[in-house]
């Protein structure tokens, strides 16, 4: 029988209170997750696709794409503690937010213009290094701006900026295509819809998040606040050490997670590498990147992954009366199962189901609804157990639960593609599928306390 653990609220009652803000406003300072997920999203829809224009083979795409979990691994716990402790005129988080904002513009400027499978591999880094410094003091950003009771509203509009972002990421070329740009023409190895894409996704990172802090800056830290920043030791050990100690005191809640984040996060990372070339294969038989075939394909897996998202961006905003009502820790269990669900239908032919070229947009239903829980119901559980005054370096912990499943993968997934899953990519994504169910039952160990304030109506 399993036990559950109740997470207990972390603010105290007598906590003082911040600006109530109206729910427009609560979007609009999220609204730089817009930019930084349109980023993820083209990684997401692209990145394969890339590689294989520059040569990779099938049993590569694993490691070639370790750059985002281990710059998220090694960059943000050191950034959740050094946002913690900063207090400069620029604010707490504010630094992070723009020095992040600059590498990603570079990145996404640079990335379609590679002409070689290491000049790719490379500008990844540099772009998920971007993307890692500015996701983390995001997350942070939404406990030290909002009270308790706005917490769960807080987290989940950006878990619906992330759904609207990545549809909109997953289309660009579609649209593109739509408008007139030749599907054809390509800018040295690489198509041009996807260097619109990403130069367009460069500059709508930037100002997203310019706008985001401007129009919601930081509040100003309290004097008390102040004297414990000045208090904190500032020689460079400090950070390793509030990371190390934090580990120590970890809360069972954020502990009893880890093992869901190995199975979530694992597969996960198989769904971005290998939904691709399962639908190439299933749908257009396309395997061959110089082919016409191969261009319809990733066109077409486009819309796929929009419909994932835009289901994803519908689920998140729906969840919260259910959440209050269920836990989030039992509405991600279930969104969970529905998820492997879809992703093990995502692997069938279209013929197996008399469905055709249907079946992957049925799949991306089932898929989309667990990735609009991934991206909220977690954190709610995750702000309701952790102390207040160490939110950023419990966030990048957070972080470090989704990059060390990914870097397994990366380390294991180029052996058990070529041996247990006989070289297809349509057996990974039932590998996947079979994974995301493992996931959903572990947040039976998971449990929300009837009252929580991160879950009341805003």
């Amino acid at each position: 029988m399993t036990q559950a653990i109740a997470i207990e609220p972390a603010d105290l009652p007598d906590a003082p209170r911040k600006p109530h803000l109206s729910l427009p406003r609560i979007v609009e300072m999220n609204l730089g997750f817009l930019g930084l997920q349109f980023s993820f999203g083209l990684q997401q829809a692209n990145m394969s696709p890339i590689y294989k224009y520059l040569g990779a083979r099938d049993s590569q795409l694993s490691w070639l794409d370790i750059a985002g979990p281990l710059t998220g691994l090694l960059v943000q716990p050191v950034i959740g503690v050094l946002s913690d402790r900063t207090g400069g005129r620029w604010g707490r988080r504010t630094p992070y937010f723009l020095a992040g904002a600059v590498m990603c513009f570079a990145g996404l400027l640079l990335m379609p213009l590679a002409n070689a499978l290491m000049m790719a591999f490379s500008l990844l880094f540099l772009l998920d290094v971007g993307n890692n410094v500015t996701m983390e003091p995001y997350r942070a950003y939404v406990n030290d701006r909002l009270n308790p009771d706005q917490r769960g509203i807080g987290f989940l509009s950006q878990a619906g900026f992330t759904g609207l972002a990545q549809t909109l990421a997953y289309l660009a070329p579609a649209i593109l295509v739509g408008l007139g740009l030749r599907e054809d023409w390509r800018i040295g190895h690489i198509p041009a819809f996807v260097l619109v894409s990403f130069w367009f996704g460069a500059l709508l990172s930037f100002s997203t998040i310019v706008w985001s802090i401007r129009r919601v800056p930081e509040l100003p830290l309290a004097p008390e606040e102040r004297a414990a920043l000045a208090a904190m030791p500032k020689n460079p050990l400090a950070v390793f050490e509030e990371i190390f100690g934090a580990v120590a005191q970890m809360p069972a809640a954020m502990r009893t997670m880890a093992l869901m984040s190995l199975f979530q996060w694992y597969a996960m990372k198989v769904y971005w590498n290998y939904a691709f070339p399962t639908v190439a294969s299933n749908v257009f038989g396309a395997a061959d990147p110089n082919t016409a075939a191969y261009g319809h394909a990733q066109i077409f897996y486009g819309k796929v992954g929009a419909a994932a998202n835009a289901v994803a961006f519908v689920a998140a905003f729906s969840m919260p009366p259910i959440a209050r009502k269920w836990g989030p820790a039992r509405l991600h269990m279930l969104c969970l199962f529905i998820m492997g669900g879809g992703m093990a239908l995502f692997a069938l032919p279209g013929s197996t189901l008399n469905l055709g070229a249907a079946l992957p947009f049925i799949a991306a239903i089932g898929i989309g609804i667990g990735w609009g829980s991934i991206m909220g119901n977690p954190y709610i559980v995750l702000a309701s157990s952790i102390p207040p005054e160490r939110t950023g370096v419990y966030m990048g912990l957070f972080n470090v639960m989704i990059c060390a499943p990914m870097l397994l993968n990366s380390a294991t997934m180029p052996w058990l593609f070529d041996g247990l899953l006989g070289g297809s990519a349509a057996h990974a994504m039932v590998f996947a599928g079979l994974l995301m169910g493992c996931a959903a039952v572990t947040m039976l160990w998971v449990k929300a306390p009837q009252g929580n304030p991160v879950l009341a109506a805003p």
